[in-house]
């Protein structure tokens, strides 16, 4: 093999990632298990197949064998970086070109055709168990100076603190503290890991305290290229290799190689200019190459598209709900339950930890404590079941939704239900500063940004109404760039920057003192649909109703503006119509007899003039219409007393200080502090005002909810002005649980917090529900391979090679779970996934008829609990262990469409099945067509007795139908 030919090869090892056999996790899982089958791709039937169509070329094979690999390390070299194809599209050496349509500006990034996928974990700490020892590796602030230190050219690198301390126990939990540091690019992870691995097991051999971490982590995991591998170093290459590969995932990988393929080969390889044309065989020759280089890099494209697009799959693909809980305000629980809740140890801690409640809850003084919020997480299934089976409109009785999840898999799983729903979206996103930026490629730190945002505003953009308004906090590093991004996305909106003072005394930097950040609202263009903001008592603007300068303030400059204005008894009563041209009043005031008195708009030397507003728009301000009696004209007058303008843009308020109103607000409220720069309450609130105008019955989103304030808000408001908000809050964090979702509790309970604890007991009536979803990396991990490759001897070399290179990933796993796997929908109440969290993974039950509720859009009106029966062959009764098992679901399309939705667990007798299903039917006494459509698990034959066929659905067929739909 020549040093040419081996080069691609190394490189073609980098590109299908099998380069990296010590990596378990993710992708490399997936690699790893079809190893062999790309190392014969690469090693046998790609160099077979090369050297086949070399032959037919010239007997001199060796300098054409050479410039093909040449040419083909070249092209996929350009385009391939640590996991990820940057989309840079070339034009010649050292140029590129985008793709532009005649736009008048074009916003273009270097991933702009990839989805950023990073956000999908929380990789700041990595926590793994040694045995029954716990040690995480935590990553702590890097050296801002050196962050800043623009001279310094190199790549992030992962690091050991370089604290002496690095190492350290804290309730029996190893931490050790790394760094992620800017280095000369000379540097490469892979040698940086071994030199931390030895320092870590030196600092651990000198101190006897670590001796048991030390045997636990030298525990062996080998590999094939290594077989003294340990715990630790395989820990440590996948922890740095999480925040070093795989960031993006290409929209149309293959589309863009195979474009860029046939570029470049026309260009650089078929260049004419280069070639005496005179010489019929030097270009035959070129060519032949061409045409070699173009169906070698076809084949390996096709393979890298396979594996890239099995992966976009899997993020597209919408993901299970995997648990399902409710917070809920006693008021609003039956007392029956009272007795098992009050019994509940869990619930009763609960409630001292978040409330401070000093004494213990009971029957006697539970009615006293009506806002107590009661947490089903506490509560066995059966409990939960039959408590929410309470509600008879189930989603209009929720107040709010909290979903802990990346926010794209969030946004993509609650698209159908909430398409045109939301009012107002409000989100703070990271600034991707240098004290919050988001994880990304190194050169490649504002195109991540981008790429993150832009997914994620494009699929919220289906969820706001047509007069809805989008909000979006930023400072000045990606202002611009957002801007820009915005108007892309809106091209029709009006988009306004908002001022906002959040910092008075100011962040320093080299040339300026930051005070401001900026709010983006982006809005419809033509009409109102930015509130109005109302100024406080003894700052209202009083001024003449009367139009009183100038010649456009006489009557004949605007004749719909001259009417008389009825007041009785001090009170203002009404408008009388539009005056007559050659009508003219007495005076200011006329008596009529009834003791009505007509007021009309004329100054004190007689002139006519006209009252602000045309008759036909003045009973929209009629309650901002005040009379005044001037006494010494012994006259009444009418004055406008404006209490609510139009928002500046520049607030610049003392409220909006993000310290005082954030961080205080927060801190009172938690008792401590558990997020870094929270936004002043004030800020947001005035954000929902501006973008609602004050409307009660709306549903605000937020999907970098951070600590909750927008939640906080929401719940603010409406305690003001008793509406019935309602807000979803998205959040991947750890501090979903730390800081989000407790936040939201503590303002239910409880108006007024200090140092963690109620200043009072003043709590709303309240109910929220809040979920947590599969993730990217949960889907990767539930990859499962059908082991019977007997497919493969059916196949013949071309269809074999065909398989290989286009379907082998898609058919081998499609009965893995996170697929949904139909044969596991016999028993929808036992549907498992394998799911990391909290250092420990699990099978946990999913939770099915949540996620389906999701996909079909249902407003949901009612769930059952869980019901069995025994079947004797004829009748079924209920039975509290009996064979079959139903769950029904009722509610609503967005249409208004009326759905029953039956879940059940089935036999291997299908006419058994089949005569269960109708006989609940007769039990229930549900009528088919009470509904437009049905839903039922499992073949059935209810469609027997409905006159309309189509109302019957399978919700094995809808459910994988729903959960691919929006995959190409």
């Amino acid at each position: 093999m020549s040093i040419k030919s081996e080069k691609f090869i190394d490189l073609l090892k980098q590109m299908f990632e099998i380069d990296k056999a010590e990596l378990d996790f993710g992708i490399y899982r997936i690699i790893n298990y079809k190893r062999n089958v790309i190392n014969k791709f690469l090693n046998e039937d790609l160099q077979s197949s090369l050297e086949t169509q070399i032959k037919k070329i010239d007997s001199n094979a060796d300098g054409i064998e050479d410039s093909i690999y040449s040419h083909l390390t070249t092209f996929f070299g350009r385009y391939y970086d640590e996991g990820d194809f940057i989309s840079q599209r070339r034009y010649k050496d050292g140029a590129y070109a985008i793709p532009y349509n005649g736009e008048e500006v074009k916003l273009y990034w270097a991933n702009y055709d990839q989805y950023y996928i990073k956000s999908s974990e929380n990789f700041k700490d990595y926590s793994f168990k040694a045995g029954d020892k716990k040690i995480s590796f935590k990553l702590v602030e890097a050296d801002t100076e050196l962050n800043n230190n623009k001279s310094l050219e190199g790549n992030k690198y992962f690091v050991l603190d370089d604290s002496k301390e690095f190492i350290s126990v804290n309730n029996n939990e190893l931490i050790i503290k790394f760094q992620f540091k800017v280095l000369p690019k000379s540097n490469k992870q892979e040698k940086l890991n071994g030199e931390i691995l030895e320092s870590i097991l030196d600092k651990l051999k000198a101190n006897p305290e670590y001796a048991d971490y030390l045997l636990e982590v030298q525990q062996l995991r080998p590999t094939d290229k290594n077989k003294k591998r340990t715990l630790l170093e395989m820990e440590l290459s996948n922890y740095t290799a999480k925040n070093s590969f795989d960031y993006f995932i290409h929209k149309d990988l293959g589309g863009f190689l195979r474009r860029e393929l046939d570029f470049y080969i026309k260009n650089e390889v078929i260049n004419l200019d280069y070639y005496d044309t005179t010489s019929e065989k030097e270009l035959m020759t070129t060519l032949a190459i061409g045409k070699v280089i173009s169906n070698i890099g076809k084949k390996i494209i096709e393979f890298l598209e396979q594996i890239e697009n099995f992966q976009k799959k899997l993020w597209l693909k919408k993901k299970f709900v995997i648990d399902t809980n409710y917070c809920i305000t006693l008021d609003r629980i039956d007392k029956k339950f009272y007795k098992e809740i009050i019994e509940n140890k869990e619930q009763q801690n609960a409630w001292k930890e978040l409330f401070k409640i000093e004494e213990e809850i009971t029957l006697e003084n539970i009615n006293g404590n009506k806002y107590l919020l009661v947490d089903t997480k506490f509560f066995n299934d059966e409990f939960k079941e039959k408590l929410i089976a309470n509600f008879e409109n189930l989603d209009k009785e929720c107040d709010g939704l909290l979903i802990h999840s990346d926010n794209y898999q969030a946004l993509n799983l609650i698209k159908n239900k909430y398409e045109k729903n939301i009012k107002n979206i409000y989100i703070d996103p990271p600034y991707n500063a240098n004290s919050s930026e988001i994880l990304y490629k190194n050169t490649y730190k504002h195109s991540s940004w981008l790429s993150m945002m832009n997914d994620r505003l494009n699929i919220s953009k289906y969820l706001l109404k047509d007069n809805g308004v989008l909000t979006v906090a930023i400072d000045e590093n990606e202002q611009e760039k957002l801007g820009l991004l915005l108007s892309e996305i809106y091209p029709n909106y009006k988009k306004d920057a908002i001022a906002v003072v959040h910092n008075p005394s100011g962040k320093q930097g080299t040339n300026f003192s930051y005070t401001h950040e900026y709010s983006y609202f982006v809005y419809p263009q033509n009409g109102r649909f930015i509130g109005l903001q109302e100024r406080n008592e003894g700052e209202e603007d009083v001024r003449n109703f009367r139009d009183v300068t100038g010649k456009e303030s006489l009557r004949e400059a605007g004749a719909n503006c001259f009417y008389p204005i009825y007041i009785k008894d001090n009170e203002i009563i009404g408008f009388g119509e539009v005056c007559d041209k050659n009508f003219h009043p007495n005076g200011v005031n006329v008596l009529r007899n009834d003791g009505i008195i007509e007021i009309y708009p004329i100054d004190p030397k007689g002139i006519e003039r006209k009252w602000r507003f045309a008759r036909n728009t003045v009973e929209e301000i009629k309650n901002e219409l005040i009379i005044n009696y001037i006494d010494n004209r012994n006259i009444y007058d009418i004055k406008r007393v404006k209490n609510k303008f139009n928002f500046k843009t520049c607030w610049s308020d003392s409220k909006y200080s993000a310290n005082n109103y954030g961080t205080q607000v927060l801190n009172s409220i938690m008792g401590k502090e558990v997020f870094s720069y929270p936004k002043s309450i004030n800020t947001v609130k005035d954000s929902i005002i501006a973008a609602t105008n004050y409307e009660k019955n709306i549903i605000t989103l937020d999907f970098f909810a951070g600590s909750g304030t927008t939640g906080n808000a929401i719940l603010e408001l409406n305690r003001e002005d008793k509406g019935n908000r309602k807000y979803i809050l998205v959040e991947m964090g750890k501090y979903f649980y730390t800081a989000t979702k407790p936040r939201i509790e503590k303002v239910i309970y409880s108006k007024e917090w200090k140092n963690g604890k109620p200043v009072d007991r003043e709590g709303i009536s309240h109910m929220f529900k809040y979920i947590e979803l599969e993730q990217y990396e949960d889907s990767l991990n539930n990859i499962e391979f059908d082991k019977d490759d007997k497919q493969l001897t059916y196949f013949n070399d071309e269809e074999r090679e065909e398989y290989t290179l286009s379907y082998m990933l898609d058919f081998e796993t499609k009965k893995s779970s996170t697929f949904l796997n139909i044969d596991k929908l016999r028993n929808p109440f036992e549907y498992k996934l394998k799911i990391e969290r909290n250092d420990e993974t699990k099978y946990r039950n999913v939770d099915l008829i949540e996620t389906f509720n999701y996909l079909l859009g249902l407003n949901v009106e009612q769930i059952s609990s869980k019901e069995s029966y025994d079947y004797d062959g004829e009748n079924i009764e209920k039975y509290f262990d009996g064979q079959f098992t139903f769950k029904r679901v009722e509610g609503k399309l967005n249409d208004g469409s009326k759905v029953l939705v039956i879940w059940r667990n089935l036999t291997d007798d299908i006419k058994i099945d089949n005569n269960v299903l109708n006989k609940y039917f007769e039990k229930k006494r549900i009528d088919v067509f009470e509904y437009d459509y049905i839903y039922v698990n499992g073949d059935n034959t209810l469609e027997i007795t409905a006159r309309d066929n189509h109302k019957i659905k399978l919700i094995d067929q809808e459910f994988k139908k729903l959960m691919f739909e929006d995959i190409e």
